[in-house]
């Protein structure tokens, strides 16, 4: 048995704090030290939220956080145990009906999350197993199995790579689904057993792996090129073998996983900022009619009257304890203010709404197959608000499609083949080939046969094809067109060079290295860089991008300490990115530099209109980019970002004293004139990051003030945490403005996160990207995905305006019609004494929100455009009329709040003075409180509904189906609901007080009157509340909760007392025997 340890993978000299051991196979290597079994994660991914046992009471809980749904359910419970003037169901409905939407919606999409883990959880993988291939479901996995992937299937765990089907124990795999590049990346095996290439000879392994405990950081990793991530597709490798040392949720992948964080917007503040007045305004009327009662009730003949006398109970109740209980009651009474109904309107507005915008044909790029994509439904309305757009610029400016124009050798100009000698002396032909091996051997680009690929392709016709994860790579390979690799040195943002070592047939070591003009002239002789930045300089004003070459010899000494020194660095286990950084560093110093190059990378279409197009809607537009600032400049000028016109503002200063004297400049900033500034990197660090001993503190509010303005920046030779930084900076000036960063790279995510923080802070940024070719991590962070930078102009100016408009007028349409549905119920308390009597009936109090005024507004929200969308598009200064959220301001809010009171004045006065002469029919009918209330509520109805009618100016079929569905459904409902339901009672009560042959019968002959409630039963100025006729003996006739046997009015009698179907005739309460049999009488019922 082939018995090997990989335990040299890390460093014996560093403490083995927060490791894991790892046995290859489950097989125990005899010779090692004591090993204790660990316990590690099976291999089930779970992105899903909720279980199906634990649904309903963390969903409820997640729910009740919410501040309206929290008030609702306080006021439910209020109303179940007070005694309260309405029923428990007006609040209970409405409140079950949100909670149960929310909770679909919620476990709708957890379900799919369920299903998309458990296509994962469940696909089949291979595991050698005593030399055998056995199949088994990914979550069956465990750390320290064996498994085998084959070429195009996705890897399903983290494995350390062991062997392939290639020789020299090489594999190439695409981490689209990881970093978003869909580029081919090298991945080599570990060298002791890269032989071990069949089932047979892999299971003879004996091996122990001692690695760092899991962290979700992509690129720290034990030994990156031995790592193979789980999410991961082999590409171009027929087969490999590798070991499970990270599974399940301790993948990369899954501790990458970020689920969906809830983001307010502006709109959202300002709502909590309306229900806080709507609030104290509830509060307001609440506390006026519970003093305003017991006023009423100091005199003592209207606290205790004569036909309604307190019991002994109610007399020993702390009067404290009964004003509490009236004002609880009266909160429940007018709770109808707070509309509980327009969170889920607004929810349902949201999410509908999001299907326009990936609908929207006109961002649809034919090209890449691609539309416009909402990863965040929440922040619609944001589009229409923004303030600054923050923009990479290769990618997202560009076509990032790169076709090589020129370079230089030594100063010589070379372009179409030819030579410009520029009066230097001609460059020797070994330094032509030394610079056109450095292009041919200094990249990643990987030569495929004939397939389809995900990477970008150079030569589609032709049987093989290039694949990088660079553009510009593939151009220099182009335009250059047997060595032993021996060492790969990778680009990163940081070093933004990369360098290769290679052996020539000759045994010649060389180092060639290229990169950024800034990165490589420092590591370069002095000398030789004049000649050469004259020619990069040159084409950085053309717009071109450019790349420095060097090279250098090593001695076979040099190359193995170089070797030594990686391998060291690749497999330490802590520090390993600062100790691989200072090797890189070492090893690129002392170079000696050939040339440069010069590739183009055209403008996207329509990109200058477009971002005039921003300038004219008042967004203030920064280009972030690591680019030369030559370049950059020139790109600016092409897109129109600064006219020939902008006075331009340029810090390039080198030291903190520089920078100091450029801000001290005093300067008259003219309104008329545009300003744009230009800085780069090394500038913008001295300033956001300034020593404690240099006095600059302030540079950053100087420079700040500066930024302000000027109508566009340009920010050059920018890292990606410079990009974050930056847009840090502006979100959180005053007013904190609403930002946007745009952006197609992974370098770009931190620029993107930035620009919205996650969680529940309050909103700075709607955040877009471009769906670019270099990744889509990009494009997972964001909160929208669009194809191209042009399909800005319409998300932007167009569905942004159109959203925010719709919901603001949402907003303030709901806080209206429930000021209106709830006045005339406060007004009617001072004509009933402040008993708390409700003035709608208990149906009409539920249905208000849910049924008779809902669906109108939501189809407002969703399809109204009060403004054509090609005139959106093309008169950009109309988004500026709502910018700075102009309609969800104190002051339309007041109108709204004044329109509502004073049309709820109108309704219950209205309705009031018509029922001045109480006889309205010749027969003596009255009217009492139930047709009042009815009237009042059908005139509301009615009102708030041909209000929004009115205030539509874009109809479709669905408009006129919802607004005058309502109207028809309300009359539909109010005739069945009061004309029939109401009436069964009357009917039957009428059908057996016909069969009754005396009232002196003891059960009065079965006298039913269901459950109708006597609304306004008035004796003079004596009011019952909900007076109840149930069925009820004779010798107990219940008047509310009391017994005529208990209940003594003295001699007083109603003469001809009419109970709707029935007379009683001379039915005197003092005296309990009734005189004469019940007689029917079809008069309805009213009190003499």
């Amino acid at each position: 048995m082939l018995r090997r340890s990989l335990s040299r993978l890390c460093a014996g000299e560093e403490k083995r704090v927060g490791t894991r051991t790892v046995l290859v196979g489950h097989r125990a290597v005899p010779d090692t030290e004591a090993y204790v079994a660990q316990k590690f994660c099976d291999n089930r991914i779970v992105s899903s939220k909720y279980t199906l046992w634990n649904f309903l009471p963390k969903n409820l809980f997640e729910q009740f956080r919410r501040i309206a749904n929290f008030y609702f359910l306080i006021i439910f419970l209020v109303q179940v145990i007070v005694d309260t003037p309405t029923s428990p169901v007006t609040s209970g409905l409405p409140l079950f009906f949100v909670i149960t939407v929310t909770a679909i919606k919620q476990g709708y999409e957890d379900w799919l999350r369920h299903r998309a883990d458990n296509e994962v959880n469940k696909s089949n993988v291979f595991v050698v197993e005593n030399a055998k291939q056995v199949r088994k479901e990914s979550e069956k996995i465990k750390v320290g199995d064996i498994v085998e992937v084959k070429a195009d299937e996705t890897f399903p765990c983290d494995l350390i790579f062991l062997a392939s089907s290639s020789t020299d124990g090489t594999c190439y795999v695409t981490t689209a689904s990881l970093d978003g590049e869909s580029n081919f990346k090298t991945h080599y095996a570990v060298r002791d057993t890269t032989v071990l290439g069949t089932d047979e000879a892999i299971d003879t392994l004996t091996a122990t792996i001692e690695c760092e405990q899991p962290q979700p950081d992509l690129y720290k990793s034990l030994g990156p090129e031995n790592l193979l991530l789980k999410g991961a597709t082999l590409k171009n490798t027929k087969k490999i073998y590798g070991v499970a040392v990270y599974t399940g949720m301790e993948t990369k992948m899954a501790l990458n996983y970020q689920g969906k964080s809830q983001k307010r917007s502006a709109v959202e503040k300002s709502i909590n900022a309306f229900l806080i007045v709507y609030l104290c305004i509830l509060v307001g009327k609440a506390t006026v009619c519970t003093t305003l009662k017991y006023v009423w009730q100091s005199n003592p003949f209207n606290d205790e009257p004569w036909y309604n006398e307190k019991t002994k109970k109610e007399r020993e109740t702390f009067k404290v304890l009964r004003m509490f209980t009236d004002f609880l009651s009266f909160m429940v009474l007018f709770n109808f203010i707070i509309p509980v109904s327009m969170y889920v309107t607004v929810e349902m507005q949201k999410f509908l709404g999001s299907f326009f915008i990936s609908w929207d044909k006109e961002m649809y790029d034919e090209e890449i197959q691609e539309g416009a994509l909402v990863n965040t439904s929440d922040l619609n309305e944001e589009l229409g608000q923004v303030e600054y757009v923050f923009t990479d610029k290769t990618g997202t400016l560009t076509e990032n499609s790169m076709e090589f124009i020129e370079c230089c050798i030594d100063g010589h100009k070379y372009k179409d083949c030819l030579s410009e000698v520029d009066a230097l002396p001609p460059c020797c032909q070994s330094r032509e080939e030394l610079f056109l091996r450095a292009l041919c051997l200094c990249h990643t680009v990987q030569i495929k046969e004939a397939d389809q690929v995900d990477g970008l392709v150079a030569h589609p016709e032709r049987k093989c094809t290039y694949i990088s994860s660079s553009p510009d790579e593939i151009a220099l390979v182009k335009g250059a067109e047997k060595y032993q690799l021996l060492h790969v040195l990778n680009f990163d943002p940081v070093r933004r060079r990369m360098s290769v070592i290679v052996r020539t047939s000759t045994g010649q070591l060389l180092l060639f290295c290229k990169g950024a003009d800034s990165s490589i002239f420092p590591r370069v002789q002095q000398e030789e860089i004049q000649q050469t930045k004259v020619h990069v300089d040159r084409n950085a004003m053309d717009g071109y991008r450019t790349l420095c070459v060097a090279f250098k010899e090593l001695t076979e000494k040099e190359y193995d300490r170089i070797d030594r020194q990686l391998n060291e660095a690749k497999m330490a286990l802590q520090d390993r990115e600062e100790k691989m950084a200072k090797v890189f560093d070492d090893t690129e110093a002392d170079m000696h530099l050939i040339g440069a190059t010069a590739v183009e990378d055209r403008l996207q279409e329509q990109l200058a209109e477009t971002i005039e197009a921003l300038h004219a809607a008042g967004m203030k537009v920064w280009v972030l980019t690591g680019d030369k600032m030559e370049t950059a400049k020139s790109t600016c000028y092409a897109c129109r970002l600064f006219q020939t016109s902008t006075e331009l503002l340029e810090l390039t200063a080198r030291t903190v004293g520089d920078v100091l004297n450029v801000f001290l400049v005093p300067r008259s900033w003219t309104l008329s004139q545009e300003y744009g500034l230009i800085i780069d990197g090394c500038t913008l660090s001295l300033i956001l990051n300034p020593s404690q001993d240099s006095g600059s503190s302030n540079y950053k509010s100087i420079f700040l003030q500066i930024c302000l303005k000027c109508t566009a920046v340009l920010c050059c030779r920018m890292a990606p945490l410079q990009k974050a930084q930056i847009v840090r900076m502006v979100k959180n000036t005053k007013g904190s403005p609403i930002t946007l960063s745009i952006g197609d790279g992974a370098n770009d995510v931190s620029m993107i996160l930035e620009a919205h923080p996650l969680g529940i802070n309050p909103c700075h940024a709607s955040v877009c990207r471009d769906k670019g070719k270099e990744g889509r991590q990009a494009s997972r962070n964001s909160d929208y995905a669009v194809p191209k930078f042009k399909h800005l102009r319409k998300l932007l100016l167009a569905h942004g305006h159109l959203y925010y408009v719709r919901i603001a007028h949402l907003v303030q349409y709901f806080f209206y019609k429930n000021l209106c549905f709830i006045l005339p119920q406060f007004l009617y308390q001072f004509f009933c004494g402040f008993s708390q009597q409700p003035l709608y009936d208990a149906a009409y109090l539920t249905m208000y929100n849910i049924c008779f005024t809902s669906l109108p507004i939501l189809a407002y929200s969703l399809l109204e455009q009060h403004i054509s969308i090609d005139t959106l598009t093309s008169d950009p200064q109309l988004y500026m009329k709502v910018s700075d959220n102009a309609m969800l301001q104190w002051r339309p809010f007041l109108y709204w709040t004044f329109l509502g009171a004073f049309e709820g004045l109108v309704f219950f006065f209205g309705v009031y003075f018509l029922f001045q002469n109480s006889s309205l029919e010749d027969n003596g009918k009255v009217f009492g409180n139930w047709t009042f209330g009815t009237i009042v509520f059908t005139v509301l109805v009615f009102t708030v509904t041909l209000k929004l009618a009115l205030d539509t100016r874009f109809w479709t079929w669905m408009n006129h189906f919802v607004i005058w569905g309502s109207l028809a459904f309300y009359v539909f409902f109010s005739f069945f609901w009061g004309g029939v339901i109401w009436q069964v009672p009357f009917l039957l009560s009428t059908v057996l007080s016909w069969g009754v042959p005396s009232a002196g019968h003891p059960l009065l002959g079965g006298f039913l009157l269901g459950g109708f409630l006597l609304g306004d039963f008035s004796l003079g100025d004596f009011s019952l509340k909900d007076f109840s006729l149930g069925v009820t003996s004779l010798g107990d006739f219940s008047l509310g909760v009391t017994s005529l046997g208990d209940f003594s009015l003295g001699d007083f009698s109603f003469g001809d007392f009419s109970l709707g179907v029935s007379s009683l005739g001379d039915f005197s309460l003092g005296n309990p025997d009734v005189c004469s049999p019940a007689v029917c009488s079809p008069a309805p019922l009213c009190a003499q």
